[in-house]
């Protein structure tokens, strides 16, 4: 028994070792036979890069399609570590660099050092000139002879001369800044020419290493029409950079990045989202694969509510009404002319359809006009649009007319009488009107402009009311834009001064809103009452189809005063008979219009020159179009109504060339009336941040400023 049981051990044992050999048989048969090309590919896969596919950016339109910012196709020569054996080839870099001398055109150079009489000297940049000392592990205060010394140790370059030397050092100092390796290709020029990148991709066998690649680069149409608001991209600055990179979002460091307006604004927007490519490398670290995994995909589009053909209207008239002062008025009456804004705005849908500043830049000419704008004391760059502010002046006076009927301190046919002289606060104080007009309704004081009325009527109201009403309207408060604009200033409710209340009611005093605000302030008149959000973006919208739209902001109501339609007819007919009767502010100019306009002008008085505020809208039966102009140092208001005028041709009659074409303007205005009694506004326009200096008052009865005389509208 004892025997049988060690011959069964045996066998069993044997069964096992058989056993095990079979399963080892048949996996080296599955492993070499079966799959033996998958774990061949496997051993000499070493391992594996990934590259990124940069995303092509939205575009940025106007309401009908026209790009403001689009992408337009340029080549660029790169270098591409997957597509070679070796880092980098001086012989090739300089075969590069020859072929575009030739050619006139340019490679990415950032060297900190030049070739100057045959010595290296450094250029003025001492942050460069520091960063290449450090790479170069020199001293501090190594001179520019020792540092090229070490940029040839660096990169083997003794046997060139020393410019080419100097030339490929640069581009090799360039590519080790950006990272150069299989993950990251490095972009050696930029935007080169069509015949270039063909007799390159023709050379391509010769030239390992390096490919022409076909992207985009960031163009603008027309970027002087609407600078401030469609804005420019550029590289994150360093004190930005931890910001971009923590959003976890797939910003690098040679990232383009909106800088202001539109693009900045809709920078997650437009940006799109970057694809990925994976590089797969044998053992000896050649590339054995190269697989899309992630296609980019583009970002969506913005599409404006600006129409290109009224802004272009817009900022034509304008820029000509201020030369046409400075060549035509007189010295100290509007000659001074030199800056100015306009808004244009959609009642219907309360869409901005023009904003304009001047003067102006041009974003395809930023990097080269920088320096003369930057240093020009009009300061192109301020967007006098949205963040200048201005008092308003008499364009003012529909929110005191409105807040009078409202509270019942005046009706349709209070008759206020105008002697030139209001002297409720004789003798301490008696501010003046530039006519002697007699008994006047609210209606008669709008087309004439009475300051007397008003003061009354403000006297009542108290400047606390009058705010109220004022932000109910749309003035002192957002418009909700999407862009940033600033708030405006409101006079204060607790002045010392029972004076200055007359003078807030007439839209000086510390009053001061932007452009932006006193055409949707307009607006909302034209609504009776009734405040909408103001929309620049009409809609996000695909990058290949504009008209496909993703998401459209909806019309929001901010505001309604809540008044009978009737309390504001007394206000709409004062508005279009100071536009349409012979004895209105701005008749010279609208009174032969072939659509009815309600407007209002104004000439807020500042420490240098009035300037000149105007707004109007219409046709008064049917609201569409809303309109403020102002023209710093211009004087009279109705300096406005001219270019006003254009822009309503180019709404109302676009097929038309100068449709309503007045027959002779006028040069004065009959009966025109607007004060110069006070104001603590500059004569420019000012940030948000930006104060006055008020003056001593010498009784507690006057307004916080001294009394000027009184100009015309």
């Amino acid at each position: 028994m004892k025997i049988d049981r060690d011959r069964l051990r045996l066998i069993l044992l044997g069964v096992c070792v058989w056993a095990v050999l079979g399963v080892f048989a048949f996996r080296l048969v599955q492993i070499q036979i079966v799959d033996g090309s998958y774990y061949l590919a496997q051993q000499q896969k070493g391992s594996s890069r990934v590259q990124t596919i940069k995303a092509a950016r939205g575009e940025i339109l106007d309401r009908n399609g026209d790009p403001f910012s689009y992408n337009e196709p340029c080549y660029n020569i790169v270098f591409d570590r997957a597509l070679t054996s070796s880092d980098a080839d001086n012989g090739m870099i300089l075969q590069l660099i020859r072929l575009l001398r030739d050619s006139g055109e340019s490679w990415i150079d950032n060297l900190p050092l030049i070739i100057e009489n045959g010595v290296p000297v450094f250029t003025q940049d001492e942050t460069a000139v520091s960063r290449l000392r450090e790479h170069l592990s020199t001293n501090t205060y190594a001179l520019a002879p020792d540092v090229f010394y070490w940029l040839c140790e660096r990169y083997d370059l003794q046997g060139y001369d020393m410019q080419d030397a100097r030339d490929i050092g640069a581009v090799r100092y360039e590519m080790e800044q950006k990272g150069y390796s299989l993950s990251t290709r490095y972009t050696f020029a930029e935007d080169i020419s069509v015949e270039t990148a063909v007799y390159i991709r023709q050379i391509s066998s010769a030239l390992p290493g390096v490919d022409v690649e076909e992207t985009a680069r960031r163009a603008y149409r027309d970027g002087d029409l609407a600078p401030h608001i469609v804005g420019r991209i550029g590289a994150i600055f360093a004190d930005e950079l931890e910001g971009y990179l923590s959003q976890d979002k797939g910003y690098t460091r040679d990232d383009l990045v909106g800088k202001e307006g539109i693009e900045r604004t809709y920078e997650s927007t437009l940006r799109g989202t970057d694809g990925v490519r994976r590089i797969d490398l044998d053992a000896s670290y050649h590339v054995i694969g190269i697989e899309e995994e992630k296609p980019a995909v583009p970002g969506n589009s913005v599409v404006l509510t600006l129409d290109k053909k009224i802004q272009r209207t817009a900022a034509q008239a304008l820029e000509d009404e201020i030369k046409l002062l400075n060549e035509t008025a007189p010295t100290g009456e509007g000659k001074e002319a030199d800056a100015g804004a306009v808004a244009v705005i959609d009642i219907k849908n309360s869409e901005l359809l023009a904003a304009v500043t001047y003067p102006s830049y041009n974003l395809e000419t930023y990097s080269a006009d920088y320096a003369a704008n930057a240093s020009d004391p009009l300061y192109p760059f301020l967007n006098r649009a949205f963040s200048g502010i201005y008092a308003p002046g008499s364009c003012f006076k529909p929110v005191t007319g409105i807040a009078g009927l409202a509270e019942g301190v005046i009706t349709p046919e209070t008759q206020v009488d105008c002697e030139h002289v209001y002297t409720f606060y004789a003798p301490s104080y008696q501010p003046t009107c530039l006519g002697w007009h007699g008994l006047f309704t609210v209606t008669d004081a709008l087309r004439h402009s009475c300051n007397i009325f008003f003061y009354d009527t403000g006297r009542q109201l108290g400047i606390a009311t009058m705010n109220e009403y004022a932000r109910a309207l749309g003035l002192g408060v957002p418009t909700g834009i999407e862009l940033s604009e600033a708030t405006g200033t409101q006079c204060d409710p607790d002045t010392p001064y029972p004076g200055d209340a007359l003078q807030a009611a007439i839209g000086q005093l510390d009053n001061g809103y932007t452009p932006v605000q006193l055409a949707n302030y307009c607006a909302t008149i034209a609504r009776r009452g009734v405040r909408t959000r103001l929309k620049l973006v009409k809609s996000i919208s695909s990058y290949y189809d504009w008209t496909d739209v993703i998401e459209a902001p909806e019309t929001e109501v901010l505001n309604d005063l809540g008044l009978p339609d009737s309390l504001y007819d007394p206000i709409f007919e004062g508005m279009i008979q100071a536009s349409h009767d012979p004895r209105g502010t701005a008749y010279s100019y609208l009174g032969d219009y072939p659509l009815t306009i309600a407007s209002k002008t104004g000439t807020p008085q500042t420490h240098e020159f009035p300037n000149s505020t105007f707004i109007c809208f219409a046709p008064a039966e049917d609201p569409q179009i809303a309109i403020a102009v102002v023209i710093e140092k211009g004087w009279h208001g109705y300096t406005g109504a001219p270019v006003a005028r254009r822009i309503l041709d180019a709404y109302f009659f676009p097929e038309e060339e100068n449709p309503s074409e007045p027959e002779d303007p006028a040069e004065t205005q009959s009966e025109p009336s607007e004060p110069a009694s006070y104001s603590a506004a500059s004569g420019t326009a000012s940030l948000q941040n930006s104060d006055a200096e008020p003056s001593d008052s010498s009784s507690p009865l006057e307004p916080s400023s001294d009394n000027p005389e009184s100009t015309p509208e």
